[in-house]
């Protein structure tokens, strides 16, 4: 039997449709080995070890971040086992002067940032400096974005937790309650 081009054609979409309508998609159970370096030039992953907390954003939405770093649960903090990533989604590809500049912009922030954590340690009695457990990735091309699902878009705001091995263990496009996330975080 000898099948037309618009039979192998109709054929081939009717069985790729369901994998391109899933492709960009993570599903909670699922394992995922995404690499990162952030703008301190370290190199992380969602699976080397550590329970990941990620939190990819868009430029408007960076106080939702705070309120998830806010809302982490103090047996997280100066742990090594956890591990908390800010990914910010930059819409346009920027020459390398401009994201010099941003990068440099976006290191002022996470410095920031690192004296609000300082005070929550000093209160806890860590002894660690909080700017080391401080991560961002600024996303200039939008490929770490597309790994985790999400599309760099103006309202971009996703939270995902992974395990020690890459396991997705929950998501959310809210920021989570401080008891959800405390939840999950024990959970691996």
């Amino acid at each position: 039997m000898k099948l037309s081009r618009a039979q192998i054609f109709v054929g081939i979409s009717t069985l790729a449709a369901p994998l391109l309508s899933s492709f960009g998609q993570i599903s909670i159970g699922d394992s995922y080995h995404i690499n990162f370096v952030d703008i301190d030039g370290n190199t992380l992953s969602t699976a080397n070890g550590h329970i990941t907390t990620v939190v990819v954003i868009s430029q408007a939405n960076v106080d939702k971040a705070r309120t998830v770093g806010d809302r982490t649960p103090d047996f997280c903090l100066g742990n090594p086992k956890y591990q908390m990533i800010t990914v910010l989604a930059l819409q346009k590809n920027h020459s390398k002067p401009v994201r010099m500049i941003l990068s440099s912009l976006v290191r002022r922030r996470l410095d920031a940032e690192a004296r609000r954590l300082q005070s929550r340690y000093d209160q806890l009695k860590i002894a660690r400096a909080a700017r080391q457990d401080v991560f961002a990735v600024a996303d200039f091309d939008g490929a770490v974005s597309k790994q985790l699902g999400a599309e760099p878009k103006p309202d971009l705001f996703r939270v995902f937790v992974f395990g020690k091995n890459g396991e997705l263990l929950e998501q959310w496009s809210d920021p989570p309650s401080a008891e959800e996330l405390a939840t999950v975080l024990k959970r691996d």
